[in-house]
């Protein structure tokens, strides 16, 4: 069973589309999305080319039928068989993130093909990630190279045992903007092993190919923030105004560049452009001052984000800021005039045998799950080949991907600024780009592994987020109990899971992602919301139909979030086997009659739901609605429910 603690909907007429890759861009629209050691022995007795792929390759190009020799030839050595030898040893797995080596030769590869010195100094790095391969080349691997060694998982050939040789190359997917020509485009480049390890820049992958997007503006980065932050308060017309508020020095002011969204033509994606939201601190020597309880309200700000100009801008209304107030800070209770609690006593959370999981590389196993883990700089925390293992039958897959791609935040107020507050979080900033580094403060406790996320900046440049995602165990309260009122006596199961996640910021909130493994079998995805409201300003004694007054001359307009979770099922299915089905189950009351003369009878009813338009269903708590997704040749084990 998974639940999220949000779930989504993206309107018709947002301005973000996912295109066939899963990032996000903006689209031109109406104004009206090892070999290990026990390895099967024999001899390998062939090999396949370095640049055969997953995605257009079948799985007999990578794999090689032993040839067995007659029992009576005297060729046939007495020995025992040999192991076969790698032409290669494969140090990433085919799901493993790309390192920082590979984001370096993928970009080094990408600008060493640009046509012109001018084209090569354009270019803008918004994404290099992985290229996920097929499922089967997946199967490869965790059959023979890597953990869970499940040769079980290929399909089985005529002619006998299968060895693999190799696998194929990794590759990259980059989304690269040219600053120069106001052009994105979307490049595949092949990387080796002997890539991989570069650390030199001598050697080069393969660009595979190349396709320039029309009409699209991908994601802004964190640079042309900074950069659209300084050109606004550079702009002669903004000081003038913030001098009619009181405010003289621009280090109090913050600029929040967000995505000019798509309301009429004039918004159309020929060109990169921003509509800043402005705030205003009250102590520039203070670092943790919250500024985004003081928005400043009435003027209209359009910035050209490409040339980093400001080509409209409008002081509309003259709004008074919100009375400075130390209490609004962020910083402890003492500093702020005000006392934190000190009534609570100290709670450890220890484990002094270690913990219950096992960690090889990014394979994780626990309690009779096992699963990768992966990252990517827009959707964060990606859970692949999630499985379970159940005793006499084996390891049974469940899910090929979970992962949030999505979230879009609306807000209700009709009145300007807050009208056009829209914003894609995933889409339009990347929520693994602005992941936290939990060695600044984590909600972890216990026994921690933390894994390390590698991205591009804008330049091409790689960074790295240490100790970004983490995985630990909870104690979570009670699984079962039961006691029999005769005897008296009483059992009772304490219930532990296992917990991936990751915590980011985008602009004023903070977005915690959890994904929870049972013990009974259940998989449970959470997002947890905190950090800062996106506020309004108002005039003395004004009042919003479309908010809510949190202080003196400060309000939230209302508004919602709303996550779309992306989940690959493969419920008891080998690689390339589509034997998945959705059913809905509704509860149904039994019409008075023959079969409910008691007028008490009702059931569940379920509906297979036979295509993707009539898929798109509703959460129904009055019904209990929920889905199942099963094996059509085996019992259902997995059930998807709404909070």
């Amino acid at each position: 069973m998974a639940s999220a603690s949000q779930k989504a909907k993206i309107p018709s007429s947002a301005c973000c589309r996912n295109d066939s890759s899963g990032s996000i861009v903006r689209r031109q629209a109406s104004a009206a999305g090892a070999q290990p050691e026990n390895a099967v022995q024999d001899w390998i007795v062939s090999s396949r080319r370095d640049d055969q792929y997953a995605s257009k390759t079948d799985i007999s190009s990578l794999i090689s039928p032993v040839e067995r020799l007659p029992d009576a030839s005297p060729k046939l050595p007495a020995a025992k068989p040999v192991m076969p030898v790698m032409l290669r040893a494969q140090s990433s797995h085919p799901l493993d993130p790309l390192s920082a080596a590979e984001i370096s030769v993928a970009v080094a590869t990408v600008r060493a093909a640009g046509a012109t010195p001018e084209v090569r100094d354009g270019m803008r790095f918004i994404e290099v990630v992985l290229l996920e391969p097929e499922k089967h080349v997946v199967a490869l691997a965790d059959a023979y190279f890597f953990p869970p060694f499940q040769p079980s998982l290929l399909p089985r050939l005529k002619g006998g045992p299968i060895i693999p040789t190799k696998l194929p190359p990794r590759r990259a997917r980059l989304v690269v903007y040219n600053k120069m020509s106001n052009e994105t485009s979307v490049w595949i480049v092949e990387l080796s092993e002997v890539h991989a390890a570069t650390r030199g820049g001598n050697h080069r992958g393969k660009v595979v190919s190349s396709e320039l997007v029309p009409d699209v503006q991908p994601p802004m980065d964190a640079a042309e923030y900074a950069e659209c932050e300084a050109a606004v308060k550079e702009y002669p017309a903004f000081r003038e105004a913030m001098k009619k508020r009181g405010v003289d020095d621009m280090d109090l002011v913050m600029v929040d560049a967000w995505c000019v969204g798509y309301h009429s033509e004039a918004d159309a994606p020929n060109r990169r452009l921003a509509k800043p939201l402005i705030f205003c601190r009250t102590d520039s020597d203070n670092p943790m001052d919250n500024g985004y309880a003081r928005p400043v309200e009435g003027m209209h700000i359009l910035v050209d984000m490409q040339n980093m100009k400001i080509i409209e801008f409008e002081d509309r209304k003259l709004v008074p800021l919100p009375t400075a107030d130390p209490l609004r800070n962020y910083t402890p209770g003492e500093t702020r005039g005000g006392v934190d609690r000190s009534d609570i006593k100290a709670l450890q959370i220890v484990q002094p045998e270690g913990p219950s999981f096992r960690v090889s590389g990014h394979f994780v196993e626990w309690q009779k799950w096992n699963f990768r883990i992966g990252f990517t700089p827009r959707e964060g925390l990606v859970i692949h080949s999630i499985a379970y293992t159940d005793g006499s039958r084996g390891r049974r897959p469940v899910a090929h991907r979970l992962s949030f791609v999505e979230m879009v935040v609306p807000y209700g107020d009709p009145n300007d600024p807050h009208y056009r507050k829209n914003a894609f979080d995933a889409g339009e900033d990347g929520l693994g780009k602005n992941a936290h580094s939990l060695k600044k403060g984590c909600d972890c406790l216990g026994y921690i592994k933390y894994f390390d996320a590698h991205f591009t900046n804008f330049t091409g440049g790689v960074e790295t987020i240490e100790n970004c995602v983490c995985l630990h165990e909870e104690d979570h309260g009670m699984l079962w109990k039961h006691q029999d009122w005769r005897t008296g006596l009483a059992e009772v199961r304490r219930s532990r899971r296992l917990t991936v996640s990751f915590i980011c910021t985008v602009a004023n909130y903070e977005y915690g992602f959890f994904w929870h493994f049972y013990q009974d079998g259940k998989i449970e995805a959470e997002v947890k919301l905190t950090g800062i409201l996106s506020l309004g300003a108002l005039q003395p004694g004004e009042v919003r139909k479309y908010g809510t007054i949190i202080a003196p001359g400060l309000y939230a307009p209302v508004h919602q979030h709303f996550f779309v979770a992306r989940m690959n099922m493969a419920v008891d299915c080998r690689p390339g086997e589509a034997y998945n089905q959705v059913a809905e189950v509704n509860v149904k009351v039994e019409a008075p009659g023959e079969n409910n003369m008691h007028n008490n009878a009702f059931y569940a009813e379920e509906t297979v739901l036979r295509s993707e338009s009539q898929a798109t269903r509703d959460c129904n708590a009055l019904s209990a609605r929920h889905w199942i997704v099963s094996s059509l040749t085996l019992a259902p084990i997995f059930c998807v429910t709404g909070k």
